[in-house]
């Protein structure tokens, strides 16, 4: 991630670290999200240990001048979390500590990525309960941990307001936004100029081709379409075949034979056949030579 991006996680996780839960059941929720033995590297983190009382070691990294690689903030208390039992508020809450304990947010290349790394038995039971509140998560086992993955950057910004997340995750989403314009405007950069490329291309190819029949004077041969369609083209180079058939009041596909037929008829010389048949008919021409019957013998 770029120092930009690592600034955003680390705001939105202090800014969900500050939120106080003002009920008490959602004060036990989070401080049971954190787990046993939280072992954290970040001061609003162990300041959130402290408030919902697991601080007994986090106040080492308050006071400490050096921030320590680690620090121990308190066992979880002795209950469990009664996922079934409890209200949605609780169940936020829980999500949070679960969150700011185990959980860890991505934003390098664009790309959003939130998981969660637990024990192998817990990761299963953590995908069950997001799905049962709208966030379905995909799990697996990587070193022998579980991994709970969210890879859609909807899912993952949904989660983050319902736990509580505000003016970091404005910016995220503003990010996003502007990430996802600028793709699609690069993309309609480059189909565009994929496109005048080509008409470019085929615009040098007819102008070479009217300026060969013109020089042999077989285009004055040519039908009045033709002639035309060749005259506009020299004028405007640049356009395309639909403003071509528009300043011509032709069909568009009128004007597209005109041009292969210019072409067509430049690749040979004025002596050479060409693409012609021995019948004297162009291979364009699909109509069958007639059939001549012979005569039948008199009967003697």
């Amino acid at each position: 991630m770029t120092g930009s991006d690592r600034d955003l996680v680390s705001s939105l996780r202090a800014e969900l670290a500050a939120i106080d839960p003002p009920r008490t059941c959602d004060r036990e929720a989070e401080s049971l999200g954190l787990g046993s033995g939280l072992a954290t590297r970040e001061a609003s983190v162990a300041r959130l240990a402290v408030r919902l009382g697991r601080g007994t070691d986090a106040r080492k990294l308050l006071q400490a001048r050096r921030r320590p690689k680690r620090v121990h903030a308190g066992d979880e208390p002795a209950s469990t979390f009664d996922w079934a039992a409890v209200a949605e508020h609780c169940r936020l809450a829980y999500l949070r500590g679960v969150f700011l304990a185990d959980g860890s947010l991505s934003l390098a290349a664009g790309r959003t990525h939130l998981e969660f790394v637990l024990g192998v038995s817990d990761a299963p039971v953590l995908a069950e309960r997001l799905g049962e509140i709208g966030l379905p998560a995909s799990w697996r086992v990587r070193r022998r941990r579980g991994v709970v993955t969210w890879k859609s950057a909807e899912t993952v910004v949904t989660f983050l307001r319902r736990i509580g997340a505000g003016s970091s995750l404005l910016e995220l989403e503003a990010r996003q936004v502007s990430r996802a314009m600028r793709g699609d405007l690069n993309r309609v950069i480059n189909a565009e100029s994929a496109n005048l490329q080509r008409v470019v291309a085929a615009a040098g190819r007819q102008l070479e081709a009217i300026s060969t029949l013109e020089r042999d004077g077989r285009l004055a041969d040519q039908p009045l379409v033709v002639r035309a369609v060749a005259a506009a083209r020299r004028e405007t180079p640049e356009a395309t075949l639909a403003e071509l058939a528009e300043r011509l009041d032709l069909h568009r596909s009128a004007v597209q034979r005109a041009l292969d037929r210019i072409e067509r008829l430049a690749l040979h010389s004025q002596d050479d056949p060409g693409d012609r048949r021995p019948n004297g008919r162009a291979s364009g021409d699909r109509r069958r030579p007639r059939r001549v019957r012979s005569a039948s013998p008199s009967l003697a």
